[in-house]
């Protein structure tokens, strides 16, 4: 069989399916790059199926799609509880194990990591609008995934998180001092271990990918991030424009953007819907950050 390298999970793949079979991205479009060099994720199509070990997934609808699994008696997944839709009763359902003092929260409210065991029959879903972006990895691969982006993982993945290394720190005394994580407080590091596994993600409106070479970097908003190869570094970036016509322009107020710089190499993927920081208080604290002063 012919095979050719997918362009986006860079897997090889059979020319002759219409979607790759590993990530679902069409194999007959042409690729939107912009003039920064961002490549478009090309949303996978209704009903393409994704296949893993003896098992396989269907995503369903455009808008807000659906994950269908079918599993095979030896494989499992796994995800936390609010994605699921329905399951049948022949799927075997329980609480997945966490290390550590795991205490994921959305909302307010406690996130319980679920796993499914076949044989059986599963849907998944976010609940807002976005892609469902797929994410083959080879035995020994990791990525970095921002925090809630994550909608399901095969049983050869193993997860883990750890506290997010871009925070700063806001008010002018103790009484008002507030902890700010603008990419979320953890971050998810999913790794494939023995045997190649499927990390899907959830990402609201459309995804974007790059390739930075070695020491190559760039700025984003820091809520953009969808994910990054391990091999990519980041660190917070502070910017301090002129402010508004008065004297003083190494103001810690209000003039001043968040930023969170990366350096290469490694793939960098980003969602088109983001909130950027919007808070005005003095920074008092931060972690390791680049500045800026024009």
């Amino acid at each position: 069989m012919n095979t050719y390298i997918c362009r986006y999970c860079r897997q090889p793949s059979d020319p002759s399916s219409p979607t790759c079979p590993l990530c679902g991205a069409p194999v007959d479009i042409r690729s939107s790059v912009s003039a920064s060099g961002w490549v478009e994720q090309p949303a996978i199509r209704d009903m393409a199926r994704l296949q893993f070990g003896q098992s396989h997934v269907q995503i369903e609808g455009t808008t807000v799609p659906t994950a269908d699994f079918t599993l095979a008696p030896d494989d499992w997944i796994y995800f936390s509880h609010h994605v699921l839709l329905w399951t049948e009763p022949a799927t075997r359902l329980a609480n997945m194990p966490m290390k550590g003092a795991w205490n994921r929260k959305m909302a307010g409210l406690p996130l319980i990591m679920v796993e499914a065991r076949g044989p059986g029959h599963l849907a998944l879903s976010d609940n807002h609008a976005g892609e469902i972006v797929a994410l083959p990895l080879q035995h020994s691969q990791q990525i970095w995934v921002r925090e809630h982006r994550f909608l399901c993982a095969t049983g050869n993945i193993k997860y883990d998180w750890y506290p997010s290394d871009v925070w700063y720190e806001t008010g002018q005394d103790s009484d008002d001092r507030e902890m700010h994580y603008p990419m979320g407080r953890y971050g998810d590091v999913f790794g494939a271990h023995g045997a190649p596994g499927l990390l899907l993600l959830h990402a609201p409106g459309n995804v974007f990918i790059r390739d930075l070479q070695p020491g190559e970097t760039l700025l984003i908003q820091p809520s953009s991030l969808l994910y990054r190869d391990v091999s990519v570094r980041m660190a917070l970036h502070l910017e301090y424009p002129r402010s508004m016509g008065l004297s003083f322009w190494r103001s810690s107020w209000s003039y001043r953007s968040i930023w969170v710089r990366l350096w290469g190499p490694g793939r960098v993927a980003v969602q088109s819907v983001y909130e950027p920081p919007e808070d005005t208080e003095v920074i008092v604290n931060h972690s390791y950050a680049t500045t800026h002063h024009w």
